[in-house]
């Protein structure tokens, strides 16, 4: 995987961030989700490296980046501080503005990093979700049954993490397989990385990441008032749920001027289960 992309390791005022670089061309970003890490993009960073120079990085608290200590309010793992880590990365890499792509909590993160650092991004594209203050304040049965993840992990320190630290590989595998729906999508090799970086100090530091989603996240988000400038691209999976549940473009024009998109095949892996669907609608959208 990630065949001719470079390793590195970029410290940042918060955390210390893993990444593969490689291509050439306008920087794009892309952001990974949970329980998985930037190795979710691997079938498509090559080709995207062909007309980009293609950033992947770990979030602060997955895969093979630092997982800082968190405070009472978890604002070490807040969408504001996981995007500072990524718009200090890309300075550091030489790029003040960038194309951004999220998947899942990385879409959440790229749409933070679109708020506070808007003169950084030049489009901005989300994968397979709905704004996070939209999907908490219209929570009804269907999304606590579908989404009850995230009601889980945001109980109290100590509790999720010892449930899910007594046997990790249940867990994501249980995730992994609820949340897809094209089998065998994730290859062996990319299910191996994810486990091997689902370890417990990761497991806690997740748990972290939805705390503060819960929390200090929807602050930052109530006190929103402009519609983001940028283009706005947005994919769901055809068979999951968040376009059975949203009119997904509906409540992104919401929040941003320009949105476009549409539903990919199956369920919410996008990268990994619609590899030349995805590619084609970023490749259209970033031309």
């Amino acid at each position: 995987m990630f065949a001719g992309f470079e390793s590195r390791r970029i410290q940042t005022s918060g955390s210390e961030i893993f990444l593969r670089k490689g291509g050439s061309g306008p920087p794009l970003l892309l952001l990974h989700g949970y329980p998985q890490t930037h190795v979710i993009w691997h079938k498509i960073a090559p080709a995207l490296a062909e007309n980009f120079t293609v950033i992947a990085p770990d979030l602060r608290g997955y895969g093979d980046s630092a997982k800082p200590e968190s405070d009472a309010d978890h604002s070490p793992y807040s969408k504001r501080a996981m995007a500072l880590d990524m718009v200090e990365l890309m300075a550091a890499l030489g790029h003040k503005r960038f194309n951004l792509v999220g998947h899942d909590r990385g879409a959440r993160v790229a749409h933070r990093l679109a708020r506070d650092h808007t003169a950084a991004v030049a489009r901005l594209a989300v994968l397979d979700i709905a704004p996070t203050l939209t999907m908490y304040e219209t929570t009804d049965m269907d999304f606590a049954r579908a989404y009850y993840h995230w009601f889980f992990l945001i109980q109290p320190k100590g509790f999720p993490e010892r449930m899910i630290g007594a046997d990790p590989a249940f867990y994501l595998e249980t995730k992994l397989g609820a949340w897809g729906r094209t089998g065998g999508a994730i290859t062996p090799e990319a299910r191996a990385e994810y486990l091997r970086c689902f370890t417990l100090e990761t497991i806690h530091a997740t748990c972290e990441d939805y705390r503060a989603s819960a929390g200090i996240d929807l602050v930052h988000d109530r006190e929103d008032s402009e519609k983001l400038p940028m283009p706005l691209l947005a994919l769901w999976g055809a068979a999951g749920f968040v376009g059975a549940a949203y009119d997904v473009l509906a409540t992104w024009r919401e929040v941003a001027e320009d949105v476009r998109g549409h539903g990919v095949s199956g369920g919410h892996f996008l990268p990994e289960e619609a590899p030349e669907e995805v590619l084609s609608a970023l490749l259209d959208f970033m031309k």
